[in-house]
Protein backbone atom coordinates (compact mmCIF):
# COMPACT_ATOMS: atom_id res chain seq x y z
CA UNK A 1 0.00 0.00 0.00
CA UNK A 2 2.78 2.42 0.93
CA UNK A 3 4.63 1.70 -2.32
CA UNK A 4 1.46 2.33 -4.33
CA UNK A 5 0.98 5.60 -2.49
CA UNK A 6 4.58 6.60 -3.26
CA UNK A 7 4.05 5.88 -6.94
CA UNK A 8 0.86 7.95 -6.84
CA UNK A 9 2.73 10.84 -5.24
CA UNK A 10 5.35 10.75 -8.01
CA UNK A 11 2.61 10.68 -10.66
CA UNK A 12 0.75 13.62 -9.09
CA UNK A 13 3.93 15.68 -9.17
CA UNK A 14 4.99 14.44 -12.64
CA UNK A 15 8.25 13.03 -11.23
CA UNK A 16 9.93 10.42 -13.49
CA UNK A 17 9.57 7.16 -11.58
CA UNK A 18 10.26 3.53 -12.51
CA UNK A 19 8.31 0.99 -10.46
CA UNK A 20 9.55 -2.63 -10.69
CA UNK A 21 7.50 -5.27 -8.91
CA UNK A 22 6.39 -8.90 -9.00
CA UNK A 23 3.05 -9.75 -10.62
CA UNK A 24 1.17 -12.64 -12.28
CA UNK A 25 2.51 -11.58 -15.71
CA UNK A 26 5.66 -9.96 -17.10
CA UNK A 27 5.05 -6.72 -18.98
CA UNK A 28 6.17 -3.09 -19.24
CA UNK A 29 4.00 -0.01 -19.70
CA UNK A 30 3.84 3.72 -19.03
CA UNK A 31 1.26 5.95 -17.36
CA UNK A 32 2.23 9.61 -17.51
CA UNK A 33 5.57 10.10 -15.76
CA UNK A 34 5.50 6.57 -14.32
CA UNK A 35 7.14 3.58 -16.00
CA UNK A 36 6.12 0.13 -14.79
CA UNK A 37 7.83 -3.24 -15.15
CA UNK A 38 6.03 -6.21 -13.66
CA UNK A 39 7.87 -9.52 -13.44
CA UNK A 40 6.33 -12.96 -13.10
CA UNK A 41 7.51 -15.24 -10.32
CA UNK A 42 8.50 -18.81 -11.21
CA UNK A 43 6.60 -22.02 -10.31
CA UNK A 44 9.09 -22.69 -7.49
CA UNK A 45 7.96 -19.57 -5.61
CA UNK A 46 6.71 -20.26 -2.11
CA UNK A 47 4.06 -18.41 -0.20
CA UNK A 48 5.04 -16.23 2.75
CA UNK A 49 1.55 -14.88 3.34
CA UNK A 50 -1.85 -14.61 1.68
CA UNK A 51 -0.60 -11.92 -0.72
CA UNK A 52 3.18 -12.33 -0.50
CA UNK A 53 5.62 -14.84 -2.01
CA UNK A 54 9.34 -15.36 -2.54
CA UNK A 55 10.92 -16.63 -5.76
CA UNK A 56 14.45 -18.10 -5.34
CA UNK A 57 14.81 -17.90 -9.13
CA UNK A 58 13.78 -14.27 -9.43
CA UNK A 59 17.30 -13.25 -10.47
CA UNK A 60 16.61 -14.75 -13.89
CA UNK A 61 15.04 -11.31 -14.55
CA UNK A 62 18.36 -9.49 -14.02
CA UNK A 63 18.96 -8.85 -17.72
CA UNK A 64 15.46 -7.47 -18.25
CA UNK A 65 15.71 -5.19 -15.23
CA UNK A 66 19.20 -4.01 -16.22
CA UNK A 67 18.00 -3.02 -19.70
CA UNK A 68 15.10 -1.12 -18.18
CA UNK A 69 17.38 0.73 -15.76
CA UNK A 70 19.82 1.67 -18.53
CA UNK A 71 16.89 3.00 -20.55
CA UNK A 72 15.40 4.91 -17.62
CA UNK A 73 18.72 6.25 -16.24
CA UNK A 74 17.73 6.60 -12.55
CA UNK A 75 19.52 8.90 -10.12
CA UNK A 76 18.79 6.63 -7.17
CA UNK A 77 17.35 3.17 -6.51
CA UNK A 78 14.92 2.51 -3.63
CA UNK A 79 14.44 -1.01 -2.27
CA UNK A 80 11.62 -1.85 0.12
CA UNK A 81 12.92 -4.66 2.26
CA UNK A 82 14.58 -8.04 2.16
CA UNK A 83 12.70 -9.73 -0.68
CA UNK A 84 13.30 -11.21 -4.14
CA UNK A 85 12.63 -7.96 -6.03
CA UNK A 86 14.76 -5.82 -3.73
CA UNK A 87 17.71 -8.23 -3.90
CA UNK A 88 17.76 -7.68 -7.68
CA UNK A 89 17.54 -3.92 -7.13
CA UNK A 90 20.38 -3.89 -4.59
CA UNK A 91 22.66 -5.92 -6.87
CA UNK A 92 22.04 -3.70 -9.88
CA UNK A 93 22.52 -0.53 -7.82
CA UNK A 94 25.97 -1.89 -6.94
CA UNK A 95 26.70 -2.95 -10.53
CA UNK A 96 25.68 0.44 -11.94
CA UNK A 97 27.25 2.37 -9.03
CA UNK A 98 23.97 4.08 -8.22
CA UNK A 99 23.02 5.47 -4.76
CA UNK A 100 20.77 3.06 -2.88
CA UNK A 101 18.00 3.92 -0.39
CA UNK A 102 16.42 1.15 1.65
CA UNK A 103 13.18 1.34 3.60
CA UNK A 104 12.18 -1.03 6.40
CA UNK A 105 8.55 -2.12 6.23
CA UNK A 106 8.26 -5.45 8.05
CA UNK A 107 9.74 -6.86 11.26
CA UNK A 108 10.54 -10.19 9.63
CA UNK A 109 12.69 -11.29 12.57
CA UNK A 110 9.73 -11.04 14.94
CA UNK A 111 7.32 -12.55 12.40
CA UNK A 112 9.58 -15.60 12.02
CA UNK A 113 9.91 -16.04 15.78
CA UNK A 114 6.12 -15.87 16.28
CA UNK A 115 5.47 -18.43 13.57
CA UNK A 116 8.13 -20.76 14.96
CA UNK A 117 6.45 -20.61 18.37
CA UNK A 118 3.18 -21.68 16.77
CA UNK A 119 4.71 -24.42 14.61
CA UNK A 120 6.74 -25.85 17.52
CA UNK A 121 3.93 -25.59 20.03
CA UNK A 122 4.16 -29.33 20.75
CA UNK A 123 7.60 -28.85 22.34
CA UNK A 124 8.27 -27.69 25.92
CA UNK A 125 7.75 -23.95 26.28
CA UNK A 126 11.32 -23.30 27.42
CA UNK A 127 12.75 -25.05 24.34
CA UNK A 128 10.43 -23.20 21.98
CA UNK A 129 11.39 -19.84 23.50
CA UNK A 130 15.09 -20.58 23.07
CA UNK A 131 14.65 -21.62 19.43
CA UNK A 132 12.45 -18.62 18.63
CA UNK A 133 14.81 -16.18 20.36
CA UNK A 134 17.80 -17.64 18.51
CA UNK A 135 16.01 -17.37 15.16
CA UNK A 136 14.92 -13.80 15.90
CA UNK A 137 18.46 -12.73 16.77
CA UNK A 138 20.01 -14.36 13.70
CA UNK A 139 17.41 -12.99 11.29
CA UNK A 140 17.80 -9.51 12.75
CA UNK A 141 21.57 -9.81 12.38
CA UNK A 142 21.17 -10.87 8.75
CA UNK A 143 18.76 -7.99 8.11
CA UNK A 144 21.24 -5.50 9.57
CA UNK A 145 23.93 -6.82 7.21
CA UNK A 146 21.55 -6.42 4.28
CA UNK A 147 20.81 -2.82 5.23
CA UNK A 148 24.50 -1.95 5.18
CA UNK A 149 24.14 -1.63 1.39
CA UNK A 150 21.91 1.49 1.23
CA UNK A 151 23.44 4.94 1.74
CA UNK A 152 20.28 6.05 3.57
CA UNK A 153 17.82 3.88 5.49
CA UNK A 154 14.18 4.78 6.13
CA UNK A 155 12.33 3.26 9.10
CA UNK A 156 8.84 3.79 10.55
CA UNK A 157 9.68 4.34 14.23
CA UNK A 158 12.52 5.61 16.42
CA UNK A 159 13.39 2.21 17.88
CA UNK A 160 14.09 0.82 14.42
CA UNK A 161 15.92 3.98 13.36
CA UNK A 162 18.28 3.59 16.32
CA UNK A 163 18.77 -0.15 15.76
CA UNK A 164 19.50 0.24 12.06
CA UNK A 165 21.78 3.24 12.49
CA UNK A 166 23.77 1.61 15.28
CA UNK A 167 23.96 -1.72 13.46
CA UNK A 168 24.90 -0.43 10.01
CA UNK A 169 26.60 2.91 10.63
CA UNK A 170 24.39 4.33 7.88
CA UNK A 171 22.22 7.43 7.95
CA UNK A 172 18.74 6.46 9.18
CA UNK A 173 15.69 8.68 8.79
CA UNK A 174 12.05 8.49 9.84
CA UNK A 175 9.51 7.39 7.25
CA UNK A 176 6.10 7.27 8.88
CA UNK A 177 2.84 6.48 7.09
CA UNK A 178 0.04 8.77 6.06
CA UNK A 179 -3.67 8.05 6.08
CA UNK A 180 -6.53 8.88 3.71
CA UNK A 181 -8.96 10.82 5.90
CA UNK A 182 -11.59 10.92 3.15
CA UNK A 183 -11.59 7.18 2.58
CA UNK A 184 -11.53 6.48 6.33
CA UNK A 185 -14.06 8.67 8.10
CA UNK A 186 -16.59 8.39 10.96
CA UNK A 187 -19.21 9.51 8.44
CA UNK A 188 -19.05 6.01 6.92
CA UNK A 189 -20.69 4.48 10.03
CA UNK A 190 -23.99 2.79 9.18
CA UNK A 191 -24.92 0.85 12.35
CA UNK A 192 -26.79 2.14 15.40
CA UNK A 193 -28.01 -0.97 17.21
CA UNK A 194 -26.45 -0.27 20.61
CA UNK A 195 -23.99 -3.15 20.36
CA UNK A 196 -20.43 -2.27 21.36
CA UNK A 197 -18.09 -3.42 18.57
CA UNK A 198 -14.47 -4.37 19.16
CA UNK A 199 -12.63 -4.34 15.85
CA UNK A 200 -9.51 -5.96 14.44
CA UNK A 201 -8.06 -5.52 10.94
CA UNK A 202 -5.04 -7.45 9.71
CA UNK A 203 -3.62 -10.85 8.88
CA UNK A 204 -4.98 -13.57 11.14
CA UNK A 205 -1.54 -14.94 11.86
CA UNK A 206 0.48 -15.94 14.91
CA UNK A 207 2.69 -12.87 14.70
CA UNK A 208 -0.37 -10.65 15.11
CA UNK A 209 -1.00 -12.24 18.54
CA UNK A 210 -4.69 -12.61 17.63
CA UNK A 211 -5.36 -15.37 20.17
CA UNK A 212 -5.33 -12.64 22.80
CA UNK A 213 -8.75 -11.66 21.40
CA UNK A 214 -10.14 -14.98 22.65
CA UNK A 215 -8.68 -14.37 26.10
CA UNK A 216 -10.05 -10.83 26.07
CA UNK A 217 -13.56 -12.04 25.29
CA UNK A 218 -13.41 -14.60 28.11
CA UNK A 219 -12.25 -11.96 30.57
CA UNK A 220 -14.93 -9.47 29.52
CA UNK A 221 -17.64 -12.12 29.95
CA UNK A 222 -16.26 -13.11 33.34
CA UNK A 223 -16.40 -9.44 34.36
CA UNK A 224 -20.11 -9.33 33.43
CA UNK A 225 -19.95 -7.67 29.99
CA UNK A 226 -22.42 -9.08 27.46
CA UNK A 227 -23.51 -6.38 25.02
CA UNK A 228 -20.52 -6.53 22.68
CA UNK A 229 -19.22 -8.35 19.64
CA UNK A 230 -15.95 -8.65 17.74
CA UNK A 231 -15.67 -7.50 14.14
CA UNK A 232 -12.72 -9.41 12.64
CA UNK A 233 -11.47 -8.29 9.22
CA UNK A 234 -8.77 -10.33 7.51
CA UNK A 235 -7.70 -13.84 6.59
CA UNK A 236 -5.02 -16.22 7.78
CA UNK A 237 -4.17 -19.50 9.43
CA UNK A 238 -5.52 -18.38 12.83
CA UNK A 239 -9.05 -17.78 11.54
CA UNK A 240 -10.15 -21.34 12.31
CA UNK A 241 -8.98 -21.03 15.91
CA UNK A 242 -10.74 -17.70 16.35
CA UNK A 243 -13.99 -18.92 14.79
CA UNK A 244 -13.96 -21.94 17.08
CA UNK A 245 -13.22 -20.04 20.29
CA UNK A 246 -14.84 -16.60 19.99
CA UNK A 247 -18.44 -16.80 21.12
CA UNK A 248 -19.66 -13.55 19.60
CA UNK A 249 -17.75 -12.45 16.51
CA UNK A 250 -18.37 -11.54 12.89
CA UNK A 251 -15.71 -12.59 10.37
CA UNK A 252 -15.71 -10.69 7.10
CA UNK A 253 -12.53 -11.99 5.46
CA UNK A 254 -10.51 -9.49 3.46
CA UNK A 255 -12.24 -6.19 2.80
CA UNK A 256 -11.24 -3.22 0.67
CA UNK A 257 -12.71 -0.01 -0.66
CA UNK A 258 -15.99 1.25 0.73
CA UNK A 259 -16.70 -2.01 2.60
CA UNK A 260 -13.46 -1.61 4.59
CA UNK A 261 -14.19 2.06 5.30
CA UNK A 262 -17.64 1.21 6.64
CA UNK A 263 -16.29 -1.64 8.76
CA UNK A 264 -13.76 0.63 10.46
CA UNK A 265 -16.38 3.31 11.10
CA UNK A 266 -18.75 0.74 12.61
CA UNK A 267 -16.22 -0.13 15.32
CA UNK A 268 -16.32 1.49 18.75
CA UNK A 269 -12.81 0.46 19.78
CA UNK A 270 -9.98 -0.95 17.69
CA UNK A 271 -8.14 -3.75 19.48
CA UNK A 272 -4.71 -4.51 18.02
CA UNK A 273 -2.67 -7.02 20.08
CA UNK A 274 0.21 -7.39 17.58
CA UNK A 275 3.69 -7.11 19.10
CA UNK A 276 5.58 -7.32 15.79
CA UNK A 277 4.33 -4.46 13.62
CA UNK A 278 6.97 -1.98 12.51
CA UNK A 279 4.34 0.74 12.19
CA UNK A 280 0.75 -0.47 12.37
CA UNK A 281 -1.07 1.62 9.78
CA UNK A 282 -4.35 -0.07 10.69
CA UNK A 283 -4.34 1.83 14.00
CA UNK A 284 -3.99 5.05 12.06
CA UNK A 285 -6.85 4.06 9.73
CA UNK A 286 -8.98 3.36 12.80
CA UNK A 287 -8.15 6.81 14.16
CA UNK A 288 -9.16 8.41 10.86
CA UNK A 289 -12.46 6.57 11.20
CA UNK A 290 -12.97 8.14 14.62
CA UNK A 291 -12.12 4.95 16.50
CA UNK A 292 -9.72 4.92 19.49
CA UNK A 293 -7.21 2.04 19.55
CA UNK A 294 -5.86 -0.21 22.25
CA UNK A 295 -2.42 -1.53 21.27
CA UNK A 296 0.48 -3.33 22.93
CA UNK A 297 3.61 -1.69 24.31
CA UNK A 298 5.70 -3.60 21.75
CA UNK A 299 6.44 -2.47 18.19
CA UNK A 300 5.38 0.55 16.17
CA UNK A 301 1.68 1.07 17.02
CA UNK A 302 2.53 2.45 20.45
CA UNK A 303 4.06 5.45 18.68
CA UNK A 304 0.75 6.14 16.92
CA UNK A 305 -1.57 5.99 19.94
CA UNK A 306 -1.51 8.86 22.42
CA UNK A 307 -2.13 7.03 25.68
CA UNK A 308 -5.24 8.31 27.40
CA UNK A 309 -6.16 10.59 24.46
CA UNK A 310 -6.61 8.54 21.29
CA UNK A 311 -6.61 5.15 22.99
CA UNK A 312 -4.42 3.15 25.31
CA UNK A 313 -1.09 1.31 25.27
CA UNK A 314 -1.54 -2.00 27.07
CA UNK A 315 1.14 -4.12 28.73
CA UNK A 316 -0.87 -7.34 29.02
CA UNK A 317 -4.31 -8.96 28.86
CA UNK A 318 -5.38 -7.29 32.11
CA UNK A 319 -4.69 -3.88 30.56
CA UNK A 320 -6.57 -4.75 27.37
CA UNK A 321 -9.58 -5.83 29.43
CA UNK A 322 -9.41 -2.87 31.83
CA UNK A 323 -9.18 -0.25 29.09
CA UNK A 324 -11.91 -1.91 27.02
CA UNK A 325 -14.29 -2.01 29.99
CA UNK A 326 -13.51 1.62 30.79
CA UNK A 327 -14.58 2.70 27.30
CA UNK A 328 -17.63 0.45 27.39
CA UNK A 329 -18.78 1.96 30.69
CA UNK A 330 -17.91 5.63 30.09
CA UNK A 331 -19.66 6.93 26.93
CA UNK A 332 -18.37 10.47 27.45
CA UNK A 333 -14.75 9.28 27.61
CA UNK A 334 -15.31 7.16 24.51
CA UNK A 335 -16.76 10.09 22.57
CA UNK A 336 -13.89 12.35 23.59
CA UNK A 337 -11.38 9.75 22.41
CA UNK A 338 -13.24 9.28 19.14
CA UNK A 339 -12.97 13.01 18.44
CA UNK A 340 -9.30 13.10 19.46
CA UNK A 341 -8.52 10.09 17.26
CA UNK A 342 -10.04 11.73 14.22
CA UNK A 343 -8.22 14.99 14.94
CA UNK A 344 -4.89 13.16 15.27
CA UNK A 345 -5.34 11.41 11.92
CA UNK A 346 -6.20 14.67 10.16
CA UNK A 347 -2.66 15.94 10.84
CA UNK A 348 -0.95 13.03 9.02
CA UNK A 349 -0.78 13.51 5.26
CA UNK A 350 0.85 11.22 2.73
CA UNK A 351 2.37 14.21 0.91
CA UNK A 352 4.47 15.17 3.93
CA UNK A 353 5.63 11.54 4.27
CA UNK A 354 6.81 11.35 0.68
CA UNK A 355 8.41 14.78 0.72
CA UNK A 356 10.73 13.34 3.39
CA UNK A 357 11.34 10.26 1.19
CA UNK A 358 12.48 12.51 -1.66
CA UNK A 359 14.70 14.35 0.81
CA UNK A 360 16.29 10.97 1.55
CA UNK A 361 16.85 10.40 -2.18
CA UNK A 362 18.70 13.71 -2.46
CA UNK A 363 20.70 12.89 0.67
CA UNK A 364 21.76 9.50 -0.74
CA UNK A 365 22.91 11.15 -3.98
CA UNK A 366 24.86 13.78 -2.03
CA UNK A 367 26.57 11.11 0.10
CA UNK A 368 27.53 9.13 -3.01
CA UNK A 369 28.93 12.20 -4.72
CA UNK A 370 30.94 13.14 -1.63
CA UNK A 371 32.37 9.60 -1.41
CA UNK A 372 33.30 9.70 -5.11
CA UNK A 373 35.18 13.00 -4.63
CA UNK A 374 36.96 11.56 -1.58
CA UNK A 375 38.07 8.46 -3.50
CA UNK A 376 39.26 10.61 -6.38
CA UNK A 377 41.36 12.76 -4.04
CA UNK A 378 42.82 9.67 -2.38
CA UNK A 379 43.73 8.34 -5.84
CA UNK A 380 45.50 11.58 -6.75
CA UNK A 381 47.34 11.64 -3.45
Amino acid sequence: MTSQRLTGYAAKNAYPFLCIHAAPTTRAWNEGSISYLSLKRSPVSFKLDEDLAYDPLFQRHLGRVLRELVRFRPDVIHITGLNDVSIVGAYLAWKLQLPLVGSWHTNIHEFAASRLETILGFLPRSAVSKIADFAQQKIMYGSIQYYRMPKVILAPNQELIDALHNGTGRVARLMTRGVDTEKFSPEKRNVDDGIFRLGFVGRLRAEKNVRLLVDLEKDLIEKGETNFKFLIIGEGSEREHLEKNLKNAEFTGFLSGEALSEAYANMDVFVFPSETDAFGNVAQEAHASGVPAIVTDQGGPKFIVKHGETGFVAKDLNDFSRYTRLLMSEPETLQAMKAASRSSAMSRSWDSVFESVYDAYHEAVAISEALAVMKEREGIA
